[in-house]
């Protein structure tokens, strides 16, 4: 008897655990950022060097394809609810693509820079243009590998088909998905924050 309670309150503490450990990254990825952001604001208004850069124009395309993917990640997760399988893997799979498709975009508004001669230490606000994409680049790495993980274990055989599989599958991308919003959001602040204040 102690075992079937155990058993029947196991996907509910799993969904809190992989909830509160998401919730704990983001507060400290957080905190990173706070932090960051008050050093570039101070930064700014105490600068007589402070030289902003003219935005590259892929940014923009990267934030779309950011934003996008939220939607298809947003989709994959209610398929996985609705117990459509196959839907599921190609939303998810999507969802890589899109999020590949920010980091090479990333990759290549620094190309555009580093051909323009602007590059870390060229004055403060490039430092901190480069510190803060490169900082939600590797974060939002850990989320595209959470992402893969994902993606991977949607296309393995399922042996275990119970309702408490499929419940511990949802916490898991429920997880992944809130961090994945998240990371969205972020882009967005820092996008404002690097592009339209000083």
């Amino acid at each position: 008897m102690v075992v079937e309670i155990n058993k029947q309150y196991l996907p509910d503490s799993a969904a809190n655990r992989y909830r509160l450990g998401t919730w704990v990254a983001m507060a400290s990825i957080l905190m990173l950022f706070t932090a960051l952001s008050s050093a570039y604001i101070v930064r700014a208004a105490s600068s007589s060097d402070w030289q902003p850069l003219a935005m590259p124009r892929i940014l923009l395309l990267s934030s779309v394809l950011l934003l996008i993917s939220s939607g298809t990640l947003e989709s994959a997760r209610r398929k996985l609810r609705d117990t459509a399988s196959n839907a599921y893997k190609s939303w998810l799979l999507l969802t890589v693509v899109l999020g590949v498709g920010f980091l090479v975009s990333q990759l290549i508004a620094w190309r555009q820079l580093a051909k323009q001669g602007v590059y870390i230490a060229s004055n403060p606000h490039s430092s901190f243009f480069y510190l803060f994409t490169a900082a939600h680049g590797v974060h939002l790495l850990g989320g595209l590998v959470a992402l893969a993980y994902l993606s991977l274990r949607s296309r393995a055989p399922r042996q275990d088909k119970s309702a408490m599989a499929m419940e511990k599958a949802q916490a898991k991308a429920d997880a992944v998905t809130l961090y994945w919003h998240f990371m969205d959001f972020l882009w967005l602040y820092l996008f404002v924050l690097l592009f339209y204040v000083r």
